[in-house]
């Protein structure tokens, strides 16, 4: 067997950030490393009708470097995500409006233009906050806020800045996702199913490999997950509508 140790893949705490990304931050983590997204970027990154047209095949309004993380990457999914908080000038404010504090609002925060508008996302250890910032809405202006139906609205108040408390203890879900990553990283760099099971629990784990078909099955079940999401599935986590039979269909299977 191999010397895997020395792998980027290797370390588990490599992965650390991603028990902090929220549905469409996994979403850009799956896509990021299909196959043929990166061929498309390195094609067509310089061309602007040829990206425009290869991003929407993604589901994403503009083609963002894979070699990226969802800590540094600003991916402009089609449609707005129903995450994304909408914010405009309150035309009509009440004496107690939520007031639009840049500075207050908590976390990293960060400005990008999605080539439709301008969005902010503000990052905490446990916490991603989006907004959409409507056109002329500015500092310690007087806000309203939208959201999309089916979604939680903020609380009054929420805008403005809040005190996030203690970051919670990793949820089993989030662990979940650590794991199929580095599953599928794993993967993709040629690594058997052993060596993806040392990776993710120690070479004491796999001492009986052949005789735990417990650990042997999960492994597998973890990269089958990670190659799915990878393939189309993160469609899902970024609300997008899944792949359509055809046009597209061969390149979503094609390794």
């Amino acid at each position: 067997m191999a010397d895997r140790a020395a792998e980027p893949w290797y370390p588990t705490a490599a992965y650390l950030y991603v028990l902090h990304l929220d549905s469409l931050a996994l979403a850009w983590e799956y896509l990021r490393r299909h196959p043929d997204y990166r061929l498309d970027w390195l094609r067509h990154r310089r061309r602007s009708q040829a990206a425009q047209e290869a991003a929407q095949r993604w589901g994403l309004r503009l083609l963002e470097d894979p070699a990226l993380d969802a800590r540094d990457a600003h991916p402009a999914w089609l449609p707005g995500h129903a995450a994304m908080v909408q914010l405009y000038p309150d035309e009509d404010p009440p004496p107690d409006a939520s007031i639009f504090a840049f500075w207050r609002i908590p976390g990293h925060k960060q400005l990008l233009h999605d080539g439709k508008r301008l969005a902010l996302i503000a990052r905490s250890p446990g916490h991603c906050l989006r907004f959409a910032l409507a056109p002329g809405l500015e500092d310690g202006m007087a806000v309203a806020y939208a959201h999309r139906g089916g979604t939680a609205a903020p609380v009054r108040g929420h805008v403005p800045g809040v005190t996030f408390a203690a970051t919670p203890r990793p949820t089993p879900s989030a662990l979940l996702e650590l794991h199929t990553l580095q599953a599928l990283d794993a993967t993709l760099a040629g690594a058997s199913s052993r060596e993806v099971g040392e990776g993710l629990f120690g070479a004491d784990a796999v001492a009986d490999w052949y005789a735990d078909g417990g650990l042997r099955s999960k492994v597998r079940r973890l990269v089958r997950r990670g190659d799915a999401l990878m393939r189309g599935g993160y469609r899902r986590l970024a609300q997008l509508a899944p792949l359509e039979k055809g046009r597209f269909e061969g390149d979503a299977k094609r390794p």
